[in-house]
């Protein structure tokens, strides 16, 4: 004869495995999986990219020409003694928007027409696994991109003025935070409008922040009323950001703060409302 149990009791022990139980919790294997699967959705974004010429376009071609354009045209006012320091920080965020949020985008949109995310919705990776494998592969080119503008800039003239450690890693921080900032919002757009939508909008958006937006632009050039809401917005903020940190050497933590809110709100409603069909 079995004893009484205690299971099901208040203040009892749960069963392994049960709901709530610390058998439920991610442990280090569940952990080491994960990321597992976070590399490996990593590598395949990665060379989708890699392996696209519009995207390549997009991503490598027109910064290079920004940059170029910036440094050699006086069309754009820009800070500094030198030219080539913000127009090295407004290329760069020019990347980090092409390629964290309009490539991303399409692909996205387009993935979910042709049925790429219904098998992705079979496997475990799920909505946030999925963006970070993507933010990822954005950091993968954005390494690649940052390597071939600085060889650029040089070729240019540019010597490194400036570029002390500090330096570097404010740049370092801005540019993942708006890379983050930017996934998360082209999760959302791509995983909610049409396909032939999100490629009107996020090529609108890419004029739009190239050209008004502050990615190239400084800010001090807007009318005021227009740099107040630029400001506050990802491409304002990253771009004014990276170029106050290439012309004076500080680091602009206000900018970091909107890149960090924006982070946390465009991956929450990405997840709140992104479709896989």
């Amino acid at each position: 004869m079995t004893g009484p149990t205690t299971a099901g009791l208040p203040g009892a022990p749960l069963a392994p495995g049960s709901p709530g139980s610390p058998a439920t919790l991610p442990g280090p294997a569940d952990l080491r999986t994960r990321a597992r699967r976070v590399l490996a959705q990593t590598r395949f974004e990665t060379a989708a990219v890699l392996r696209n010429g519009e995207q390549l376009l997009l991503t490598f071609v027109l910064p290079v020409i920004a940059l170029v354009l910036l440094v050699r045209t006086d069309v754009v006012a820009l800070p500094g003694g030198s030219r080539t320091p913000a127009a090295l920080a407004g290329a760069l965020a020019l990347a980090v928007a092409s390629t964290a949020f309009t490539s991303q985008a399409i692909a996205v949109a387009f993935d979910r027409r042709w049925g790429v995310l219904r098998l992705l919705a079979t496997t475990p990776l799920g909505t946030r696994g999925l963006v970070a494998g993507k933010l990822g592969a954005v950091v993968c080119v954005l390494a690649v991109q940052t390597v071939v503008l600085l060889g650029v800039a040089v070729l240019l003239g540019w010597r490194g003025e400036g570029a002390g450690p500090v330096t570097v890693l404010g740049g370092a921080l801005l540019i993942l935070l708006g890379a983050a900032a930017f996934v998360a919002l082209a999760m959302l757009v791509g995983g909610t409008l049409r396909p032939e939508a999100v490629l009107a909008v996020a090529n609108l958006l890419w004029v739009l922040m190239a050209g008004g937006g502050g990615l190239l632009v400084p800010l001090a050039t807007l009318p005021d009323s227009v740099a107040a809401v630029v400001v506050l917005l990802p491409p304002g903020a990253l771009g004014e950001g990276l170029r106050t940190l290439a012309t004076t050497g500080s680091v602009d933590l206000g900018a970091l703060a909107v890149l960090a809110v924006w982070t946390a709100v465009g991956t929450w409603l990405a997840a709140r409302w992104f479709r896989w069909d």
